[in-house]
């Protein structure tokens, strides 16, 4: 069965960093695409970032740009998101999600997540 384990979310100050992990398992890592996506108390599931499954592409929502760096290591079967600069609104569940094709392209057509790591950005 795909099993996809997020970690390294906690409280950090606004302007600090985080690097989330995500462990991947039951399925092929190095042939998907992936991405990272959170949701705020109340509101939506909204698409953060996401890799090909190469790992030498990747696209980034305009609110994150510049700020958050997603990567992977296929050895390890390890999805990455570098958070620097962090903002209040940042604030989420962040999940990592796996996509059916290899390719970065729709943002929307996950088949699997994890359970999420908290990210909480306060003073």
């Amino acid at each position: 069965e795909v099993q996809l384990v997020e970690s390294g979310g906690g409280l950090v100050q606004p302007g600090g960093s985080l690097k989330l992990s995500c462990a991947a398992s039951g399925f092929t890592f190095s042939n998907y695409a992936m991405s990272w996506v959170r949701q705020a108390p109340g509101k939506g599931l909204l698409w953060v970032s996401q890799i090909n499954s190469g790992g030498g592409s990747t696209t980034y929502a305009n609110a994150v740009r510049g700020r958050f760096t997603i990567s992977r290591d296929n050895a390890k079967n390890t999805l990455y998101l570098q958070m620097n600069s962090l903002k209040p609104e940042d604030t989420a569940v962040y999940y990592c999600a796996k996509h059916p094709g290899s390719d970065i392209g729709s943002v929307i057509d996950y088949d699997s997540w994890g359970q999420g790591t908290q990210v909480t950005v306060s003073s």
